[in-house]
C-alpha cells in the first residue's frame, strides 16, 4: 500500500463529470395507486411535504438556486446519505462516482445492473427495461491520481469482481480526508472514473439526456431516444 500511495500524483480538476443514475423517463404519481380521487392526492402531497427533510440549502445560493434542489439530491448527495459497499467503500461511509463520458458510464452501470442486479435475481434471460437519466456535475478538487500507476504491478486496482484492495484504499483516503480520485475504468477502455468522498467540491448539477437499458437476446441495447438504438453491448463481455 506504502509503495503504491508514493507513486501517486495530484491531479488538478476543474470539468465536468457525468453521473448515471435510475430514474423514470415520465414522472409518475406515486399516489395515484391509493385513490382515485385527486383531492386526495393532493391531500397526500401536502402530507409529504411537511413530513420531507428541510430542501437543500447550498452555501453559494447565486450558483446553487432552489429550483435545482431535486437536482443536486439526485445528482450529488445521495450515496453521502444512503452508503453502501462499493469499490472504494466497504459500506460504512460514502463515495460518489462519476466518468468521464457518456461511454464510460454506460458500461460501468450496464455491468451493474446486469451482474449486480439481474443476475442475481435469476432476470438474465428475460426482457428487461431500465430507464436512466444522466447529469453533468462541476468537479473541482486536487484528487489523487491513480490513471499512470503501473496495472501490472497493481492489477487489483481494476479488478473486474474482487474489491478488498481498492476498498482498503478508500479506507485510506477517507481516514484522511482527502476529496477523491481518478482512475482508469475496469469496464470501459480508455475510460476514467471519479470516486469523489467530499461532496463540497461538486457542484452545478445539469441534466445532460435520458437513456433506456433494454435486455434482450444476451444484448443490452442502449436507446437516447426511445426505440431507437444507440448502443449494443454483449453481456458475456461485461
Amino acid at each position: 500500500m506504502n509503495q503504491l500511495f508514493s507513486c501517486l500524483t495530484l491531479a488538478d480538476v476543474h470539468r465536468d463529470v457525468m453521473r448515471n443514475i435510475v430514474s423514470l423517463r415520465k414522472s409518475q404519481d406515486l399516489f395515484d395507486d391509493l385513490t382515485e380521487s385527486a383531492e386526495e392526492w393532493l391531500l397526500a402531497q401536502r402530507v409529504e411535504d411537511e413530513i420531507k427533510p428541510p430542501p437543500y440549502r447550498s452555501h453559494t445560493p447565486v450558483i446553487h438556486r432552489p429550483f435545482e434542489e431535486a437536482e443536486w439530491f439526485n445528482a450529488i448527495s445521495w450515496p453521502f446519505k444512503h452508503w453502501q459497499a462499493s469499490r472504494f467503500s466497504d459500506g460504512s461511509f460514502g463515495v460518489w462516482y462519476g466518468c468521464d463520458s457518456v461511454q464510460t458510464t454506460v458500461f460501468e452501470s450496464a455491468y451493474h445492473w446486469y451482474r449486480g442486479l439481474l443476475s442475481d435475481a435469476g432476470f438474465e434471460r428475460e426482457m428487461v427495461l431500465s430507464e436512466r437519466k444522466l447529469y453533468s456535475v462541476a468537479c473541482n478538487a486536487a484528487l489523487l491520481d491513480f490513471r499512470l500507476v503501473a496495472h501490472e504491478q497493481f492489477p487489483d486496482l481494476i479488478h473486474k469482481t474482487d474489491y478488498s484492495f481498492t476498498q482498503s484504499i478508500g479506507a485510506r483516503i477517507h481516514r484522511e480526508g482527502h476529496p477523491g480520485l481518478l482512475i482508469s475504468s475496469a469496464r470501459y477502455q480508455d475510460g476514467e472514473n471519479y470516486a469523489v468522498f467530499n461532496p463540497t467540491v461538486l457542484s452545478n448539477p445539469r441534466h445532460y439526456c435520458q437513456l433506456t437499458y433494454r435486455l434482450e437476446a444476451q444484448h443490452i441495447v442502449v436507446e437516447k431516444e426511445a426505440g431507437i438504438a444507440w448502443l449494443e453491448i454483449a453481456t458475456d463481455k461485461l
